[in-house]
């Protein structure tokens, strides 16, 4: 692992992560045509490190929204006392409910876990993926805009959401984009769609890094890679900060249209990639 692999791995894993293109995908791609290091077999530590740094990004970016969600989250296992004439945050109350019912389908995915984790060397597979993320986000700026959000969306939504998103485990399938388009076919406002997206991503994040870091500290640590390694780490904040920041704008101004595009365009090179070598 070198400073340049780490500044690699770091701005993939920063800018794929957010953006509707699939980080797995790309990570894939990388390490299978390019010779790029297998962080999550030869750099467990290192893999998770850089999802950390990612969900630092997210804390960073909804950092307001997050404190809402916290405080209401303590107020209502009375852990906080409510001040004098605070009434409970109705959105945020259900925000939280919604992002548990959301989370609740990535159980589903425990029982495959290690045939998804097989498909990362299948550059077949990662190439029909992506023409489906494509798929997906050339087909949610064609749906009609919802106006959707905490307070009205039915738990129903919700769940069909947290499906879309236990399927986007699969290399090759954008998480964000997936979600996204799953919110915004059931109605969603475009805005509090990708919002939702991101807060959605952290106990995902949180829960499957907690499952690897007792193996990658089993796989030992060296120590003199650990500069190596926040290097990486302090690309993977910026750019996915700066990758967040995009889609926030993206989302309020624009169309995701020329995200599909680049996902078809990474499959036919991926294609081509595959029949080549």
């Amino acid at each position: 692992m070198t400073y340049l692999s780490a500044v690699v791995l770091g701005l993939v894993q920063g800018l794929a992560e957010f953006l509707p293109i699939s980080s797995s995908g790309h990570l894939s791609i990388f390490q299978n045509f390019f010779q790029l290091s297998d962080v999550e077999h030869d750099h467990m530590l290192f893999d998770v490190l850089l999802h950390l740094g990612t969900l630092v990004a997210v804390f960073v970016a909804y950092r307001r929204d997050i404190a809402a969600l916290l405080r209401e989250f303590f107020t209502m296992v009375r852990l906080r006392q409510p001040r004098r004439g605070e009434r409970p945050d109705v959105s945020a109350r259900r925000t939280i409910l919604m992002i548990v019912v959301a989370t609740l389908p990535l159980l589903l995915v425990l029982p495959v876990k290690g045939y998804v984790e097989s498909l990362y060397s299948n550059t077949f597979f990662i190439a029909f993926a992506l023409v489906v993320t494509g798929l997906l986000l050339f087909l949610s700026d064609r749906m009609r805009r919802g106006n959707k959000n905490a307070l009205n969306a039915t738990m129903g939504d919700t769940l069909l959401v947290g499906l879309a998103q236990a399927v986007a485990v699969v290399p090759g399938l954008s998480r964000s984009g997936t979600t996204i388009s799953a919110c915004m076919a059931r109605g969603f406002d475009r805005t509090f769609a990708v919002k939702f997206s991101f807060l959605l991503s952290i106990p995902a994040v949180l829960g499957a890094n907690i499952l690897t870091i007792a193996d990658a500290v089993q796989a030992g640590v060296d120590t003199a890679l650990l500069p190596v390694y926040l290097v990486g780490v302090l690309v993977a904040m910026v750019s996915g900060y700066a990758a967040i920041s995009l889609l926030k704008y993206i989302a309020s101004k624009g169309r995701f249209g020329g995200f599909a595009y680049y996902c078809w365009g990474a499959a036919i090179v991926t294609l081509v990639l595959s029949l080549v070598s």
